[in-house]
């Protein structure tokens, strides 16, 4: 299949707004974090919704104060998916004979904490039943500051699972297969099964870990960011919806999977 396609439409508003949250983020004299050698975010944009702050008095008589960097807060948006990523997911991530129609889909789009500390804008394409229920989900996750490296639509990796996987990429809606089970659509096809961070939390059976970059983490009594233990913000997170986590799984146990059937 050929690579997907990354969307542009809102590619400049997005780079704008993390110069100007960089800037401040940076400002008291931090070094910003180099570029991550990884595929362009499909779409989304941070606005600026931090409401002003007020000045900080000065230390020296008679100058004034330097305002204070506001932090970055969450936004999150649902919509219908439009017709740019409808034509971008169409041959990749969907195609006629899926489990379900591309109406039956919204686009999200959120905000997440970067490995590298700064807050990012990410996409997930999820099942409309679900779509306001994941929204409050990575609320939360934005809230207790946990790491995902990055959120991207499926697409931008010519929706191959494997290439996703490998570049420790969060995702939701992918019509596939399950993997030895020819015939069985996997919960991704339907929409409602979310994999987050999957290199600090790989699927593993024995032996076997799934992504293979994942086998440092296949030790689950380490302590890394990203990484999701039983019990911990992002598995009550999800519960509180509703959902299962992949980590209670009995024979292979897939740390990354969070889905509403429990499969």
């Amino acid at each position: 299949m050929p690579p997907a396609r990354p969307l542009l439409r809102s590619r400049t508003s997005a780079l704008r707004y993390a110069a100007a949250v960089a800037a401040l983020w940076f400002g008291a004299g931090c070094a910003a974090p180099g570029p991550k050698a990884a595929p362009p975010v499909t779409r989304g944009t941070l606005p600026a919704t931090v409401a002003p702050v007020a000045t900080a008095p000065s230390s020296v008589p008679g100058t004034v104060g330097t305002p204070a960097p506001p932090p970055p807060t969450f936004t999150g948006t649902v919509e219908v998916l439009p017709a740019d990523v409808r034509e971008l997911m169409t041959g990749r991530s969907w195609r006629p004979g899926c489990p379900v129609g591309l109406d039956d889909l919204r686009l999200l789009t959120v905000t997440y904490w970067g490995f590298d500390g700064a807050a990012h804008a990410g996409n997930l394409a999820v099942h409309r039943d679900h779509a306001d229920a994941l929204l409050a989900v990575f609320r939360t996750l934005f809230q207790v500051g946990f790491a995902i490296e990055r959120i991207q639509l499926v697409d931008d990796f010519g929706a191959d699972d494997a290439q996703s996987m490998a570049a420790n990429n969060t995702s939701a809606f992918n019509c596939r297969g399950i993997d030895g089970h020819p015939g069985v659509w996997s919960e991704h096809s339907y929409g409602w099964a979310v994999d987050i961070n999957p290199v600090q939390n790989p699927w593993v059976r024995g032996t076997q870990v799934d992504p293979p970059s994942g086998a440092p983490f296949a030790d689950r009594t380490r302590q890394s960011p990203g990484m999701i233990h039983a019990g911990d913000a992002v598995v009550q997170a999800f519960t509180a919806v509703g959902w299962t986590w992949g980590g209670t799984f009995r024979t292979a146990k897939d740390y990354q999977h969070f889905s509403a059937s429990g499969r």
